[in-house]
């Protein structure tokens, strides 16, 4: 469930647009600074936005406002509002501010899969990469993977299958399966064969059990069964075998590759249980992954930022809310607060 609040009933867009642009102007200020071989001291005139009311309209407006505030400020004020925030706002807040007003995950056509395609570009060259791959592949529905899909080539000129498959960090057998995942396109109603998913569930504790998770039926049931098929057919699992088919992953293989595939089944069937996770891990030790912490709030908050926070208190015994303030500073921290929503 989102975590969205918007007020009832909500500002017209153009309103929205005329405060924030009032609040893009913020309020003037005197800053001195002294010079080292002089008594005198240069004054400057600087504006500051004034965040506060950016974050109070922004964060309590839906994916289709937010796009309607953009048509808005564009016509009244002949200037995209991302322009705006980019010579206003610090490093810090624009990441959150940034990501949040481009579309994100909730909606399904080509514009509002910029926000994952040019994430998936911009990862190209670190670690998260897969982590991404995997998230747009199988945390979002199947229309709204093709639109990144068709996104993703006309803003890179190749497919991210080409990216994937051309990629030197990314070696077999887990090459194969992210091509095959992000290649997908998935039935998306809730119609279950229970014939199949004996059958495949049996295939894929097996495969488990002699520690070939890398088989070809694995990758193809993964990568092409609807996410109510994978449902039934984990739930046999756990019923043949007595364990969750993701602890019987974790105990029989530790290799990358089962760790990817591990949140390739918590990404089709139980999100939360992932995004959960990687909320802990971006903000555990010393700093925080801003980029990986602002992706999952910013993609998720409009879909099942509730169930994640659910999550996370239950597994560890601690509130996002807590952690995320408690591990983040700069005006971002409000941000992703705001988009978090409180704890009920």
């Amino acid at each position: 469930m989102s975590t969205v609040a918007v007020p009832s009933p909500p500002p017209t867009a153009c309103e929205d647009a005329e405060s924030l642009r009032k609040a893009l102007q913020g309020n003037g200020h005197i800053a001195s600074r002294s010079q080292a071989m002089s008594t005198a001291s240069i004054f400057i005139f600087r504006w500051r936005a004034d965040k506060a009311s950016l974050i109070g309209i922004l964060c309590r407006r839906t994916a289709a406002q937010r796009a309607a505030i953009r048509r808005a400020y564009a016509f009244l004020y002949r200037e995209p509002l991302l322009n705006c925030f980019r010579y206003k706002l610090s490093r810090h807040h624009l990441l959150s501010v940034d990501f949040w007003v481009l579309p994100p995950f909730t909606r399904h056509d080509s514009t509002c899969a910029q926000f994952p395609a040019k994430k998936l570009n911009f990862q190209k060259a670190l670690i998260l990469w897969t982590m991404v791959l995997i998230e747009v592949s199988c945390a979002s529905t199947p229309d709204h993977l093709m639109a990144v899909r068709n996104i993703y080539r006309k803003l890179f000129s190749c497919s991210i299958e080409e990216d994937v498959a051309s990629s030197p960090a990314l070696q077999e057998p887990l090459k194969n399966m992210i091509v095959s995942l992000v290649s997908s396109y998935r039935y998306a109603g809730e119609h279950v064969d229970m014939d199949v998913a004996k059958l495949e569930a049996a295939q894929l504790s097996e495969a488990i059990r002699e520690k070939q998770l890398q088989r070809d039926e694995v990758v193809w049931i993964i990568s092409t069964r609807s996410k109510s098929q994978l449902r039934a057919t984990f739930q046999q699992c756990k019923e043949d075998q007595g364990t969750d088919i993701c602890e019987d992953i974790n105990r029989q293989c530790s290799s990358q590759f089962g760790r990817t595939l591990k949140s390739a089944v918590w990404c089709l069937t139980s999100p939360e249980k992932h995004f959960a996770q990687v909320i802990r891990y971006s903000i555990l030790g010393l700093g925080t992954y801003e980029d990986m912490l602002t992706r999952v709030i910013v993609s998720r908050a409009e879909i099942d930022m509730k169930q994640i926070k659910e999550e996370y208190r239950a597994r560890y015994k601690s509130a996002v809310t807590l952690d995320v303030a408690g591990d983040t500073s700069f005006g971002y921290r409000d941000m992703l607060l705001a988009l978090v929503g409180s704890e009920d």
